[in-house]
């Protein structure tokens, strides 16, 4: 193991090797999300004699799978060359596995997947009796136009028809912190809507009330010390934010830490960081196959999150089977992480930390952009070809023409060219509504400036 704790840049792509060549043949469109997960451990046979591990809610004495499905990214099937819908066939069969493994509780928003999430969810349950799962969605009322009293109450009731249900397990205040005190109270103290919510609670409609966190610090303090009785948080929580969160987010040792001195039950969202504790450079994923050959890289960041005693559930958003797969091995039973492996972890979040990814976890939150920009689609290609060593520099590089290529055929194919970082006229509109706070018309500018001097530099030298 190294000494130190992190890489340099030229260490990194150093280290990548003929790995970086070996990947070429699919580097056109980098690499599906589909393999992210990829194990050779990977079988429903091996599931037939393990059980999912419960952690119970004092507050309620539910008994929650420590598996939480994320509902934020279903499955699709493409319905013509510039739309897909939600695959509900697919997302029937994924629900029906969840449910027959000991998963039972599903996260989901009036604002995921174009607002049809909650739909979909609900049809996907309708066979199963009411008590057999737990029900989770959020009151996101992000925009200056739903923060009135009347919009959010129709945010609240929607969800219940959407839901098809006529009581919420587990009721949010969503990202609360985002746009810092002022904005937290004319979305839920200058309109009401908390009142409104505990009275909720009290006639059965919430059976749990609490809310999910990022950004200002102030915000969360605040809610703590408001007297409220919460029945849970939701924070992002990772091996990577546990002491580097990057932008406006905090460190989730001080959150989770925070909770748990109030014995306010913990979940976890952004255990993998948006797929980056799933997909990592060579190095890396050496550190952990050494360790275990035969556990997915993703396996050891739920893990991590899993084994703070005070975490309820980890959500995690499983668009394919294979996510879905490899998290029920990984959850039935947890098996804790060592000190050893936390050393480990360590060692690899330094490494990540000092390469030039955008920290994008790809939540959707900036989307729709106003002038068609798919700003996650971008941030993902340009990551992922980080990642894979695809990010051709000078044209003395071995290999540049190839990897110059590769990014740029990867891109056409990645983002429709129409949504491509080209188009942004840096608004500034997406920025406040980013949990990461990246600067995105700024890394907008910076990938643009970088895809045209590959381009200008392809046309200026013979292939």
């Amino acid at each position: 193991m190294r000494k130190n704790n992190t890489i340099n840049r030229k260490d990194f792509f150093k280290t990548l090797g003929s790995a970086t060549v070996a990947s070429l043949a699919t580097a056109y469109g980098c690499s599906p999300k589909k393999t992210q997960f990829s194990t050779a451990a990977i079988s429903l046979d091996d599931l037939s004699s393990m059980k999912m591990e419960y952690r119970q809610n004092p507050n309620s004495d539910d008994k929650v799978s420590l598996l939480g499905y994320g509902c934020m990214r279903l499955p699709t099937k493409k319905i013509s060359e510039t739309e897909r819908e939600i695959d509900q066939e697919t997302w029937n069969n994924l629900v029906d596995l969840s449910m027959e493994k000991g998963v039972n509780f599903f996260d989901t928003s009036p604002m995921y997947c174009r607002g049809k999430s909650e739909q979909a969810l609900a049809i996907a349950l309708e066979k199963y009796p009411r008590n057999r799962y737990f029900l989770s969605t959020k009151l996101s009322n992000f925009r200056p136009d739903t923060f009135s009293r009347e919009a959010s109450l129709s945010i609240y009731r929607d969800s219940f028809k959407a839901l098809r249900t006529d009581y919420i397990d587990y009721y949010f205040l969503h990202a609360v912190g985002l746009g810092g005190m002022k904005r937290f109270k004319a979305r839920y103290i200058d309109n009401g809507i908390m009142d409104f919510l505990q009275k909720e609670r009290e006639a059965g409609r919430i059976r749990n009330l609490g809310w999910s966190f990022h950004g200002d610090v102030k915000v969360f303090d605040y809610l703590l010390e408001t007297g409220i009785k919460w029945d849970f948080v939701l924070i992002q929580l990772n091996y990577i934010d546990w002491k580097h969160a990057s932008g406006i987010n905090i460190n989730a040792e001080y959150l989770y830490l925070e909770l748990t001195k109030r014995n306010i039950p913990v979940m976890v969202m952004e255990p993998l960081l948006g797929g980056r504790l799933a997909k990592m450079n060579y190095y890396s994923t050496r550190l952990l196959k050494q360790k275990e050959p035969e556990a997915s890289v993703a396996s050891w960041a739920f893990r991590y999150a899993g084994s703070l005693p005070n975490v309820l559930t980890v959500l995690s958003g499983m668009t394919y089977k294979e996510h879905l797969i490899d998290n029920l091995h990984t959850f039935s039973p947890l098996k804790p992480v060592s000190e050893d492996d936390i050393k480990m972890l360590e060692e690899i979040a330094g490494m990540i930390l000092d390469y030039p990814l955008i920290s994008c976890t790809e939540c959707r939150y900036c989307m729709p952009c106003p002038y068609g920009i798919d700003i996650p689609g971008v941030f993902a290609h340009y990551n992922k070809c980080i990642i894979e060593g695809i990010y051709p520099q000078k044209k003395e590089e071995n290999d540049y023409r190839k990897l110059r290529r590769a990014f740029l055929i990867g891109y056409d194919r990645s983002v429709p060219k129409l949504r491509q970082a080209n188009h942004c006229i840096g608004c500034g509109k997406c920025i406040e509504l980013c949990p990461q706070r990246i600067d995105i018309p700024g890394e907008m500018s910076r990938i643009d400036e970088y895809v045209e001097r590959l381009k200008t530099e392809a046309l200026n030298q013979t292939e």
